[in-house]
Order: C-alpha cells, then sequence, then structure tokens
C-alpha cells in the first residue's frame, strides 16, 4: 500500500483552517443537531467508500468544518466545553453514517482529554487553539512484539541535536487524517509520557497497511519515528501519582467506543427497514403478498430496533455518569465520594460496553433473516456492517467487562485503575 512519507514542513501558526470552526454560539444543540446532519451524508457512500477502501478524506472536512472537533475544548479557552452525553449523541450519529469517520475521532477526543489532564498552561493555549481552528490529533500508541497489549518500546531520548524520538506503532488511528499525532513512548528513565508533534515533521512516516477485514478506512496503519525532532515544549508526562489514582478519562474514551456499536446497530436497523420494503420477496407459504406483512419479518426487525434503542439507551446512560464524574473531578469534592463517582462512571461504562457490543452484533446478523439469499450479494455489502462490528469490538475484550461488572456487584471490587479501563 502506498508509503506517505511527509517533507519537512514547520509548525502551522494556528490549525487546519485559518478561521475558528467554532464560536459563542456553539453550543450542545447546534453540535448535535450538526452531527446528525451529516448522518445520511456519510452514509450516503459508506459503503461504495468500504468496497472501493476510498479513505474518507472528505467526510473528515465535514465534521471539522462543522465544529465537531472542538466539541470538548474547555470553555476557558474559548470551547464550547459540551457534556459527555452530548458528544455521545454526536459520536453516534457519525457512527450511524460511517463508523469509520466516528472511530477516528476517538484517539483525537481521547487526546484531547489527556492534554487537559496532563498538560500545562501554555500546552493548553497552543493546542486548544489549533482544535478551535479544527485541528485533528490522532493517537499513536500501540505496538506488536511485546508481552502485554501496552508494552512499547518507543524511546523519546535526549542526544547533543535535542530530543529525538524513535520506534515504530502499529496502530494510529486515524494518523493520515490528523494534524498533529500524540505518540506514546518511554524516556530514558522509563517513564511513560506523550508528545504532541505535527505529522508533516521530517522523520515521520505514515503507513497505509491497515487490512483489518473490518473498520478498513480508519488510518489504522502504521507510523515510524525515525530519530524525530521534539521540542520540550510538545512534551506531556503522565505523572507517577497520577497513573496510581483512578479519573475519569479511561470511562469517558471506553464510552466512546461503545458509541461506534450503537451507531452500527441504528444502521443495520435502517438498512433492515428498507430491504423488508424494497428488497426482500415473501415466502409462498406465508400467507402475505408483501414482505412487510409477513409475522417473522415483522418478528426480526423488532428484535433490531429493540435491542438497537436499548443499547443506546444504556450507553446514554453511561455517559452521564461519566459526566458526574467530570463535574466532580473539576469541582473539588471530597475524596472519597469522587472515588465513588468514579467507579461508578466505569462500571456503568463496562455495563453498556457489553450491551452494545452484542446489539451490534446480533443486528448485524439478523439483517439476512429478513429477505433471504439475495442479501448476501455483494451489491448489497450489508456484510460491512457486521466485519466493522466484529473489528471493533475487539479493541477491548467484553468478557473482561463482565468480570469486573459481576466482581463490582457481588463484593463492590472497583474496577482496576489503568490508562484504558
Amino acid at each position: 500500500m502506498a508509503l506517505d512519507i511527509h517533507p519537512v514542513e514547520p509548525d502551522k501558526p494556528v490549525g487546519h483552517f485559518d478561521y475558528p470552526v467554532v464560536s459563542a454560539q456553539s453550543n450542545a444543540k447546534s453540535l448535535v443537531s450538526a452531527a446528525q446532519g451529516l448522518t445520511a451524508a456519510l452514509a450516503a457512500e459508506a459503503s461504495l467508500r468500504d468496497q472501493q477502501r476510498i479513505l474518507p478524506h472528505q467526510a473528515l472536512e465535514w465534521v471539522r468544518e462543522a465544529g465537531i472537533t472542538a466539541a470538548r475544548v474547555p470553555a476557558e479557552w474559548d470551547g464550547p466545553e459540551l457534556a459527555y452525553q452530548d458528544l455521545a449523541q454526536i459520536m453516534i450519529a457519525l457512527a450511524k453514517g460511517d463508523p469509520n469517520v466516528a472511530q477516528v475521532l476517538i484517539p483525537h477526543f481521547t487526546s484531547v482529554e489527556r492534554l487537559r489532564l496532563n498538560g500545562n498552561p501554555q500546552q493548553h493555549a497552543r493546542y486548544y487553539a489549533g482544535l478551535r481552528h479544527g485541528d485533528i490529533i490522532s493517537g499513536a500508541t500501540g505496538e506488536l512484539g511485546g508481552k502485554f497489549v501496552t508494552d512499547m518500546v518507543t524511546q523519546l531520548v535526549t542526544t547533543p541535536q535535542g530530543l529525538r524520538l524513535r520506534g515504530k506503532k502499529f496502530y494510529s488511528t486515524g494518523g493520515l487524517f490528523a494534524d498533529r499525532l500524540r505518540v506514546t513512548a518511554k524516556n530514558q528513565d522509563g517513564d511513560t509520557l506523550s508528545v504532541l508533534i505535527p505529522r508533516q515533521r521530517e522523520g515521520v512516516v505514515q503507513h497505509d497497511d491497515w487490512d483489518g477485514m473490518g473498520q478498513r478506512l480508519t488510518a489504522s496503519g502504521s507510523t515510524e519515528f525515525n530519530d524525530v525532532l521534539v521540542l520540550p515544549e510538545e512534551v506531556m508526562f503522565y505523572s507517577n501519582e497520577l497513573n496510581k489514582r483512578r479519573n475519569y478519562q479511561p470511562a469517558a474514551t471506553q464510552m466512546l467506543h461503545s458509541t461506534i456499536e450503537v451507531g452500527i446497530a441504528l444502521a443495520v436497523l435502517d438498512d433492515a427497514v428498507r430491504w423488508a420494503n424494497r428488497g426482500a420477496r415473501p415466502r409462498q407459504d406465508s400467507g402475505v403478498e408483501r414482505s412487510v406483512d409477513d409475522w417473522y419479518v415483522q418478528h426480526i426487525i423488532g428484535n433490531i430496533a429493540a435491542h438497537a434503542h436499548a443499547a443506546e439507551a444504556t450507553l446514554l446512560r453511561a455517559a452521564g455518569q461519566v459526566d458526574v464524574a467530570v463535574s466532580s473531578w473539576y469541582s473539588g469534592v471530597e475524596e472519597q465520594e469522587l472515588e465513588a463517582r468514579l467507579i461508578a462512571a466505569s462500571i456503568a461504562t463496562a455495563e453498556a460496553k457489553i450491551v452494545c457490543n452484542s446489539a451490534a452484533l446480533r443486528a448485524a446478523e439478523l439483517i439476512y433473516d429478513v429477505g433471504g439469499s439475495s442479501a448476501t450479494l455483494s451489491v448489497n455489502n450489508f456484510d460491512r456492517h457486521w466485519r466493522n462490528a466484529r473489528t471493533h469490538t475487539t479493541h477491548d475484550p467484553v468478557n473482561h467487562r463482565y468480570r469486573v461488572v459481576g466482581r463490582f456487584y457481588l463484593d463492590q471490587t472497583p474496577p482496576p485503575i489503568t490508562m484504558y479501563d
């Protein structure tokens, strides 16, 4: 596949656009409405993009221009600072249109939150300005070869020529759409840190080599960092103290991941209804002349709809618990109460993941029961729904979520403290 090697380019002075994509009038209502307005446009060519492997560059431009990428910029930095319940609605709308587009934004919003939690005031001023002007920040974290999935060998080293980044990331979701990359690495003391660098910087080599069976268009390929210059002000540390302390960001990130499954389930519902009305033919022994009058077809559509909407409701409940945790984190509530609210957010998110994963996978299977063998024709490309759901649900194995939830209800054992739960 194509190799994307960038020439040396100076940092952009502000961001992706030379104008801000959000204003004083940008709020939850306007941004949620904008996302819902994009659903049909994203869906119109989602199947074609999947079949021909066309990366959704234009779709991401629509998302930027709508101000969606700046949704979580804090109000103190002139951002909308949407609640997670509102952001969840936005992500569901985008995922219903094209789950690839929505997944690109998960490392972006994770990076925005990491910046808020770990960045210094100078970094806030610099990167929030870029976000307000349409920047997308991609994550580059996962590597191959370690004993555990979180192991990494990418290093930030001190040389006579300054800081240099060396290593290779196997997963860099959204990297080819990004303005900046947030790269997780270790320094020479073994501390975990992130560097926020322009993707055009010399030594950054991006490969369009993601070949998963689903979510084919997330640009989740590998990235090499060949002695890449890193400025001191681009380094963001994860303090050891913060790593040992539970915070809201992992639950928020996993909650956003479940929006992908909800969007897929809702998209399947739409496709199943259309197929029942226009593509499916009833069996002669069904006693009806239209597929939509077949009790069996009605049962299938009801099954898909009930589970898709139940997943949506469960997900929005989890998002509400995350909002409580975020509010508590920044309002200075008593430590014991804060811990309880952070745990509640993690448990609610784990429950949502269980329900959402099941809803998406089941819906994507049931669509074939609506109308027989012709539903499997490649021109329909209905299999992309299952491929996308099955691929994305491997991101965080759901069996671990069952265990976490079960232990909590049995003996109040809190979820483990990690960067990813």
